[in-house]
Formats: structure tokens, sequence, C-alpha cells
């Protein structure tokens, strides 16, 4: 099995139009506090907030699946998983497939992409850079 890139914009009309599809935002509490999170409440969904790894020693979250269950998720949902740029998250979408989660996607370019030419994020591509909505913690 394989975990398919999705866009960030293919996300938030998964998001708006499917009951059954979450978002889990798999980067850590310091990237949540600071970079901010994707904004769901104009569509009455709110972000599943799991860390893949654990700040700061950046080791794998042993209990990552067992958090899925306990965020109410089951193997019927579609789980969108979105980190900084789109690797983090795709290492956790197939630890997902792996524990009885089938339908992982991975959102391609994160939520603030790859850098620009000046070294910044959020401006090139990512959700972020797509002009969907995010707040600050």
């Amino acid at each position: 099995m394989s975990v398919p890139d999705i866009t960030p914009k293919a996300t938030w009309e998964a998001l708006r139009n499917d009951p059954q599809v979450a978002l889990v935002d798999v980067r850590t509490d310091a990237e949540w506090n600071f970079v901010g999170l994707p904004d769901l409440a104009s569509i009455a969904k709110q972000t599943v907030l799991i860390p893949w790894q654990i700040y700061p020693g950046m080791q794998v979250n042993g209990h990552f699946a067992d958090q899925l269950h306990k965020a109410g998720l089951t193997p019927l949902h579609r789980i969108h998983f979105i980190c900084r740029s789109g690797a983090r998250s795709l290492a956790a979408g197939q630890a997902a497939q792996a524990a009885g989660f089938p339908h992982a996607f991975n959102v391609a370019d994160g939520f603030e992409g790859p850098v620009d030419a000046q070294g910044h994020r959020g401006t090139v591509a990512g959700w972020k850079a797509d002009g969907l909505p995010w707040r600050q913690r």
C-alpha cells in the first residue's frame, strides 16, 4: 500500500465535502505554537494534533497509532496527514496504514512548503501559500 500525495487545496475540498475526512497535523508542539495551524472552524471541524516526532529530541512518537484511535479516528476515515513540507506526514501516513487505517493521504508541500529564494517558507507552496485558512495558536 502507498500513501498518495494530495494538494492542500484538494485536502480543503475533501474536508469541506466529506464528513469522513479528517486532517491530522503531525508537526511538533513548538511548530503548532510558533508557526500556526490549519483553521477548520469555518467548516465546523478541528485539526487533530498528534506529533509524529517528540520535540526536542525528535524521536518517533511510540504512541502515534494509539493517539489516532483516542482522537476518534477509525479505519473508515480518510485521514489527510500534514507536516511542515510533506516528509513527516508521509511517514505518519505509512505508519497509520500499517496500524489499520487504510485511507491515508499525504498533504503535498505541507503547511509551509519549500523555502523560497530568500530562504523563507510559506510563500512558494503548501497550505499557507495556497491561501487556505490558518491561525496562530
